[in-house]
């Protein structure tokens, strides 16, 4: 495979093609469904683990770069390259599709309409984190959001309509800052184009990087579930099927963060410093607020959503610092808690399924009677709570060494908040899957052993990266290390 092969656009497009051939499918033909949709996202998976492994470390800037003139009058661009920062959201992207469409691969109802629109999903999350040019990102990226309220409303549970309405008019909200921003430094800029690279060479006027970067910030943000728009996250969480709450908790909410890197910081730096200590604070509260309330849920599903507000703190926190280590810490911590948060969501919805309870109190002992569910469940809860040689250890470690020299009270709180989080997800361990067993479920099935594979790829992940954490970082600091020279 040359390098001329349009391997981005390929990766983008292939769940789109997917998706397509499923709308000429007749609605009997499920099955058929199911493998058009489990082999598109192969497509992109198989040639995503490519990419990585041509990746080049020691070349600096975008690589893979597809750029085409779309509208000249309007100065835009169809414009996708990939460097440290968006590879490894690329490749968590296509992780979770993976495992995502096989986890839901005994679904009977509607399958037709939901493997469509979780593709049509993933390609605007495909975009978003591949393109370079502002008016193709927020394309993409209300292209990502549209299909969850459907999705949420339609097979979703737990006062779905109302998670499903919730869900869209926040991140709505957060994209009517988006467009604004965009149409700032547009006009602001004088070049009259969409083009993020150019943009960012021109180098605005700091007065103009303070208002980009605050609106940027609180675009993306309600979507990184930043404190105190966060309230739709757990919701959202808890109304949507498997599938969905892997996508969403473990890809979307890194949109928002990854909006806030790519757009925000690289071209409005001025504006980050100026606005930095808020971002740290906001980001520090979310993190506490995340595990203490996290600390007094009974569902399952609640639990994961406020742990992953909690994350999504550390992931602004280190975002906040301005330090290579703090912002490699934070990309880290995207790509482990999304695959982190995939699985625990995945094991839930197995559990669900069968018992068709989320409730922790009516859980007590269900490791004996679904040991692989449970295996799955506590793996990912470990990581969820930084044990050392899984992946989420070495993001947290760089988020809280830097957090703790920028901000040493901010980062103080950060790690008492990581304590209580450590606290809430042993004792969710403890009395769900241990103590006495409830005879209620004591002939619910466990996962079958073909259902065992996609849960093994996203615990194989965390392990791998747990134990090889330079597989990632030497990745992500490549990209890194050129934005921060921006703050300095």
């Amino acid at each position: 495979m040359g390098f001329d092969f349009p391997i981005l656009s390929v990766i983008m497009l292939a769940p789109a093609a997917g998706m397509l051939i499923i709308l000429f499918l007749p609605h009997e033909s499920k099955r058929a469904v199911r493998w058009v949709s489990l082999i598109s996202s192969a497509v992109s998976l198989a040639l995503t683990l490519y990419l990585w492994q041509i990746f080049d470390l020691n070349k600096e800037g975008l690589q893979f770069v597809e750029r085409v003139l779309w509208v000249k009058s309007l100065g835009i661009y169809y414009y996708l390259g990939v460097d440290g920062i968006n590879l490894p959201m690329v490749l968590l992207t296509s992780i979770v599709l993976f495992t995502g469409v096989w986890t839901m691969w005994n679904l009977e109802y509607r399958v037709k309409e939901f493997f469509a629109l979780m593709l049509l999903m993933v390609v605007g999350v495909y975009g978003v984190f591949l393109t370079l040019d502002l008016f193709f990102l927020f394309v993409f990226y209300d292209v990502s959001l549209f299909p969850m309220y459907p999705l949420i409303a339609i097979w979703g549970s737990t006062r779905k309509e109302y998670g499903a309405l919730k869900l869209t008019l926040y991140l709505l909200a957060g994209s009517a800052l988006i467009l604004p921003g965009i149409l700032y430094v547009y006009f602001a800029s004088g070049l009259f184009t969409t083009d993020l690279v150019l943009l960012a060479q021109s180098g605005l006027a700091p007065d103009v990087q303070y208002l980009g970067f605050f609106l940027f910030l609180f675009g993306f943000g309600v979507l990184a579930g930043l404190w105190p728009f966060h309230t739709w996250s757990p919701v959202g969480h808890v109304a949507a099927p498997t599938a969905v709450s892997m996508i969403h908790a473990g890809v979307l909410m890194k949109l928002g963060a990854y909006g806030v890197l790519r757009v925000g910081m690289y071209l409005c730096p001025q504006g980050l410093i100026e606005w930095a200590p808020l971002f740290a604070i906001l980001a520090t509260v979310g993190i506490v607020y995340g595990a203490f309330v996290g600390l007094a849920q009974t569902d399952l599903k609640y639990v994961i959503g406020y742990s992953s507000v909690s994350h999504m703190g550390l992931v602004s926190l280190g975002l906040a610092t301005m330090t290579v280590g703090g912002v490699s810490g934070a990309v880290f911590q995207m790509f482990a808690h999304g695959i982190m948060t995939a699985l625990l969501f995945s094991s839930v919805g197995h559990i669900y399924d069968s018992t068709h309870t989320k409730m922790i109190p009516e859980l007590g002992g269900i490791a004996k009677v679904q040991p692989k569910a449970s295996f799955f469940f506590i793996i990912a809860a470990l990581a969820g709570i930084g044990v050392p040689c899984l992946a989420s250890f070495w993001a947290e470690l760089l988020v809280f060494i830097n957090g703790f020299k920028v901000y040493p009270w901010l980062g103080t709180l950060a790690i008492c908040g990581l304590v209580v989080s450590a606290l809430f997800m042993l004792r969710v361990v403890q009395k769900t899957f241990y103590g006495e067993k409830n005879q209620k479920y004591a002939d619910c099935p466990d996962i079958t052993p073909a259902m065992v594979w996609p849960r093994a790829i996203l615990a194989g992940t965390i392990l791998l990266f747990g134990l090889l954490p330079s597989l990632m970082l030497n990745t992500i600091n490549s990209g890194v290390a050129p934005l921060v020279e921006l703050f300095k």
